[in-house]
């Protein structure tokens, strides 16, 4: 009888072992798992800071020991690690590990179309989105066309289509007789960049690029939606489904499946390429208040008249007969009717920086296209790009740029002109702005320490790291500015290319922490 007790308590903890401890030590990652493409963003799990990250405070003398045990880990075997450190005073290197090696800089690329369009477009550079018509206001009826034109705003959103429609109704319109046209020729109706994947572009960092375009709230992702996913009464029961902004432009289809209490919460909202079908499908537990998805629409141009068409009729503004809604040109001679201006670039800047909004750096690159160059195109405004760059003291040469969002895994570039990049911008009257766009580490609110607030709480990097980050399949990179423990600022740029394990951003947290740990001897 003792012994089965003995052999039972053995095979208990080895079952415990098997179980509990071992896929801990197979799988020591921090990263939370991305729920599916269509969740907002890749978010990251507070990383607690391990033996390295509490090593002595590194003097010049350990700097260079202390990173290439870095170097070492067993996630880096077969990928390629290029590092650049640079004193922020002087501009010199004080390390470099293939820091002149081309590697594929993920959203770090979005450093150098802020920089670019900083200095071409300047920071007080706004969008604006402008309302025309064709006819004329008769006793209460405007007999004509209604026109809203596009000149690249991203940040217009339904809030602002119920403004146009309050200012129609201050001007004594009721009634329209006329169609609604949408009008996008501020740019090119090229509206994906050259190297964007299949599998990115129904989802929300993939969303389409149009003059004329619409984002669902004030994280202003424009040409998306967001799927709105609550659970049933009962389970079993598909959940409920809803858009916003409401539309009858995008279809819905629901497999979704409302589970226990205890079920998993996992939705993904998938649209179907060429098409404005969206496949929801996943679970969501009984009493989870929402479950809230993105997706990119197709053609966001049709998206904005549809949607602006819903907002007309909810506010009771009628059409005397069956109305086009559509794209069209605005006629020469037609009355502007009011007006939309964005925030300047400068606010801008926040969003696109902290979340890494996508499509902000490719609607960057075609503004100054269009602004400086003449054509609201990729080919023009990267173009335009790389004069500025150049003209303000980066080697183009070693760099190939594709996009202006860092989506292209065929864009290069190097980390030792991403820390020039980083030293030149000090020098620039509108620095301040940028430095303050990039994410801060450790700082949990959700504008400030942006897609770095779950990343190096606890550590001498919190709140001391100031830095864009960036994540495609097999890509891991940070870049940005570091206070030291003497407070001497440095500047760090580290890539990760062809990494195989998801975990390895965190040897870029590692990498920060030892730099901002840094004092000098």
């Amino acid at each position: 009888m003792n012994k089965r007790r003995i052999v039972k308590t053995i095979v208990f903890f080895v079952l415990i072992l098997l179980v509990v401890i071992v896929p801990v030590l197979l799988n020591p990652s921090d990263k939370s798992e991305v729920v599916s493409p269509s969740s907002k963003e890749y978010v990251f799990k507070e990383i607690q800071p391990n033996e390295e990250m509490k090593a002595p405070i590194p003097t010049h003398a350990n700097l260079e020991d202390q990173l290439n045990k870095v170097l070492k880990d067993a996630r880096l075997q077969g990928a390629t690690t290029s590092i650049s450190i640079r004193n922020a005073v002087d501009g010199k290197v004080l390390y470099s590990n293939l820091g002149d090696t081309r590697v594929h800089p993920a959203s770090v690329m979005k450093l150098f179309t802020g920089v670019a369009a900083l200095e071409t477009l300047g920071p007080q550079h706004t969008f604006k989105t402008e309302l025309y018509t064709d006819g004329k206001i008769k006793d209460g009826k405007l007999q004509g066309n209604l026109y809203i034109k596009g000149l690249g705003d991203p940040t217009l959103t339904t809030g602002d289509l119920f403004t146009f429609v309050t200012e129609l109704k201050e001007k004594g319109i009721h009634t329209v007789a006329g169609n609604l046209f949408g009008d996008d020729t501020w740019y090119d109706d090229e509206r994906l960049s050259q190297d964007l994947n299949w599998s990115d572009e129904p989802y929300y960092s993939g969303a389409q690029v149009s003059a004329l375009t619409l984002s669902p709230n004030d994280d202003f992702d424009a040409g998306t939606v967001i799927v709105d996913v609550y659970p049933a009464t009962k389970s079993g029961e598909p959940g409920t489904i809803r858009m916003v902004p409401e539309n009858s432009y995008l279809k819905i289809v629901n497999k979704t499946k409302t589970v226990a209490k205890n079920g998993t919460s996992y939705i993904k909202a998938e649209r179907m390429h060429g098409s404005n079908t969206i496949i929801v499908t996943g679970t969501i537990p009984l009493g989870l208040k929402q479950n809230r998805s993105w997706a990119s629409v197709w053609e966001p141009t049709n998206y904005t008249m549809n949607v602006f068409k819903h907002v007309l009729d909810e506010q009771g503004i009628k059409f005397t007969n069956v109305t086009q809604v559509g794209t069209g040109s605005v006629p020469s001679g037609a009355t502007l009717l009011a007006t939309k201006q964005s925030m300047p670039l400068k606010e801008l800047l926040t969003p696109f920086m902290k979340l890494s909004n996508n499509g902000h750096g490719e609607v960057l690159v075609k503004e100054m296209g269009r602004v400086i160059g003449g054509t609201g195109s990729w080919n023009k405004g990267l173009g335009m790009m790389n004069h500025t760059l150049a003209d303000i003291g980066i080697n183009m040469n070693t760099m190939l740029l594709r996009d202006g969002s860092g989506m292209s895994h065929k864009t290069l570039v190097t980390a030792n002109e991403v820390t020039n990049l980083l030293y030149l911008a000090q020098e620039k009257p509108w620095y301040e702005e940028f430095m303050n766009s990039l994410p801060v580490a450790g700082i949990e609110e959700r504008f400030v320490g942006g897609t770095l607030r779950y990343r190096m709480n606890g550590t001498a990097a919190e709140n001391k790291v100031k830095a864009k980050t960036g994540t495609l399949n097999g890509v891991s990179s940070l870049a940005g500015y570091a206070e030291t423990k003497d407070g001497e600022v440095l500047i760090f740029s580290a890539i990760i290319n062809n990494h195989l394990d998801d975990t390895a951003y965190g040897l870029l947290d590692e990498i920060a922490v030892i730099i901002a740990s840094y004092k000098r001897d």
